[in-house]
């Protein structure tokens, strides 16, 4: 390190950063250490370090650039991502956890020296707004300019705000090596880690590239917050914040949790709604109200099928020149496509597998598509059109309603409101979705993922689901809770929903917070009348909405949702649960069944609800 660098960490006044930042760099032993403070000139050179190592190449369009990860690092590594444990803990469900000291010894030593001949880039962020009560400090070291850049674009820069921190320890940290390269990518993939330390709030990342396992400010600072928040009372959440926008200019603010590649950043970039952030909120109550900000500062999004038609705001804003970086598309002639995009693809090109032709196969006999199914795109969200005025309030914004979503073909409704606050939580809690490509291993199998969360808990379950049950206690106003459900399909496998009609889910839901409009009562939770969808989609997709498509979607699966009840008992049986959420369980597995009892049908139509 030189003398100017050496000058910009001792201007800190903090020696817990000078003393982990001297730890990685004895440990890693790169050629080079360069500390990137807030300046413009220090971010540029970030992201130009990105060009000159081949992390990132130019496309055509301005401001664009394409990042390949290896072939076989693609999504987030689950099986190698592991909490580092001194005592045992009764989680409650099931997590790949490591001996602590154990766990040390070998990332160690799989970081010993893995930045040889690199330059290691010492960040700091903002998890939040600076100057906010929400936000928390974050120290970011890496041999990737790609990583290093990527966070540039989805974080707010906070080497002004460690000076702040008065000599303090309270910050996350953040160690990665992409480690041995072979033309780009990291070569050691089979020594992939990533060790979370919860109580040192401390991350641990090697042998990778794919942004999910090295960024370490996204999924991974994500579960030391949920940690810290559900010590501190508060709520960290995998949550989308948008502001809905009612009649007369009436704005009215969602936050909303959905698996990976279940309509979460479409359902966010709604026309003519705002958005505040796609992926992960802090929440807190304060004076008796709920207030959320974004974490983030920008989107890391899943691009396939991002067309102009489905989901126009962001597609829009991909195809205009300004800094973005994909990731895992193909390129041709400097031009970036991807599947589903709403356009021909070219038969050749450039992709994570290198050169690429259509019908190419890889080494197991498997045909690789065009671009990667977790293909990527990152960017900034004030290059998005439709940036709510408050994305950046560090006060931030008041919450009065939450939606649950997952992939369900054959149960949940488009959109139901609970019946009251624990019974919302009981919904989220309860949300199942279809596996998809953004984690590794098989796709399609139905799995529980509470809360869309179910990876990055990191406190007993009980705890989790407990502190959300008392968020509650003592507001002014409590928000109403949602679950939706995009992905409904009738008995020849075709879905019951276009991609757009999630427009009047959300707004029938907004107009149920002002109390506009009447609902019909059922035993999983107050659906809408078909008079007011029926209008709203006249009003706001110009389309007609027929009362078969209605009987359709909001029919009661009865004994589907039976089915899924004995699902649920099997899964919180041996997991010492609150009472309310267990007294909740029994009543809407009691309702179930005497509605079934009471029509003598396995599918009940809406207006038999409304007749009763």
């Amino acid at each position: 390190m030189d003398k100017n660098y050496l000058r910009k960490l001792e201007e800190l006044n903090n020696q817990y950063v000078t003393k982990v930042v001297q730890e990685a760099i004895q440990l890693c032993k790169p050629e080079k250490v360069t500390v990137i403070t807030d300046s413009k000139e220090d971010i540029t050179y970030v992201r130009e370090l990105a060009l000159i190592n081949g992390e990132e190449k130019k496309l055509k369009m301005g401001g664009h650039t394409i990042h390949f990860d290896g072939y076989y690092d693609q999504a987030r590594d689950k099986a190698n991502t592991r909490y580092l444990l001194s005592k045992d803990v009764d989680w409650g469900i099931k997590v790949n956890s490591i001996e602590k000291d154990k766990g040390l010894k070998e990332i160690y030593s799989l970081l010993d020296g893995s930045m040889a001949g690199k330059e290691m880039l010492v960040r700091f962020f903002s998890l939040g707004p600076t100057n906010s009560m929400f936000s928390i400090l974050a120290l970011q070291i890496t041999d990737s300019a790609y990583v290093a850049h990527s966070e540039d674009i989805l974080y707010r820069p906070a080497y002004e705000q460690f000076k702040k921190l008065d000599g303090s320890p309270d910050f996350f940290f953040f160690l990665h090596s992409a480690g041995r390269l072979e033309n780009g990518v990291s070569k050691d993939i089979d020594k992939r880690r990533i060790y979370i330390d919860l109580e040192e709030n401390k991350v641990y990342s090697v042998n990778n590239q794919y942004a999910g396992n090295s960024l370490g400010l996204k999924k991974l600072a994500f579960r030391l917050a949920i940690k810290k928040a559900n010590e501190e009372g508060w709520l960290a959440e995998h949550m989308f914040i948008m502001g809905v926008h009612g009649p007369k200019g009436r704005i009215t603010y969602f936050t909303g949790a959905f698996p990976s590649a279940c309509g979460k950043t479409s359902t966010a970039m709604i026309p003519g709604q705002t958005v505040v952030g796609d992926d992960i909120a802090y929440l807190k109550k304060i004076n008796g109200i709920i207030k959320a900000v974004n974490v983030e500062n920008g989107i890391f999004g899943i691009i396939q099928d991002v067309n102009p038609q489905d989901d126009p705001l962001i597609y829009k804003a991909l195809t205009t020149p300004r800094e973005l970086i994909f990731s895992n598309v193909l390129v041709n002639d400097g031009v970036p496509y991807w599947l589903g995009m709403g356009k021909d693809i070219p038969d050749k090109g450039i992709n994570h597998s290198g050169e690429w032709y259509k019908g190419k196969k890889d080494k197991k006999g498997n045909v690789i598509d065009c671009s990667h199914k977790n293909a990527r795109y990152t960017i900034r969200l004030n290059a998005l059109e439709n940036i709510d005025p408050k994305a950046d309030d560090p006060a931030g914004v008041p919450v009065q309603a939450i939606i649950y979503g997952g992939r369900d073909s054959d149960t949940t409704m488009p959109i139901v409101e609970s019946l009251s606050w624990f019974q919302g939580v009981f919904l989220g809690a309860t949300v199942e979705s279809e596996t998809t490509s953004a984690t590794i291993g098989a796709q399609g199998i139905r799995k529980h993922n509470p809360m869309a969360n179910l990876d990055f808990i990191s406190v007993p379950f009980n705890t989790y689901i407990e502190n959300h049950l008392k968020f509650a206690d003592g507001l002014k106003e409590v928000p109403k809770i949602y679950a939706t459900n995009y992905f409904l399909k009738d008995e020849s496998g075709n879905y019951l929903n276009g991609k757009l009609d999630k427009k009047v889910w959300v707004l029938w839901a907004e107009g149920r917070v002002h109390h506009e409009f009447e609902a019909i009562e059922t035993p999983v939770g107050r659906i809408p009348k078909y008079e007011d969808l029926k209008s709203l989609f006249i009003s706001e997709l110009d389309k007609d909405y027929t009362m078969d498509e209605y009987i359709q979607q909001f029919s009661l699966r009865v004994t589907k949702y039976i089915e899924k009840m004995e699902r649920m008992n099997k899964i919180f049986k041996n997991i010492k649960m609150p009472t309310a959420f267990t007294k909740e369980l029994e009543a809407q597995t009691e309702r179930l069944k005497e509605t079934r009892a009471k029509f003598g049908e396995d599918i009940i139509s809406p207006f038999k609800f409304l007749d009763a």
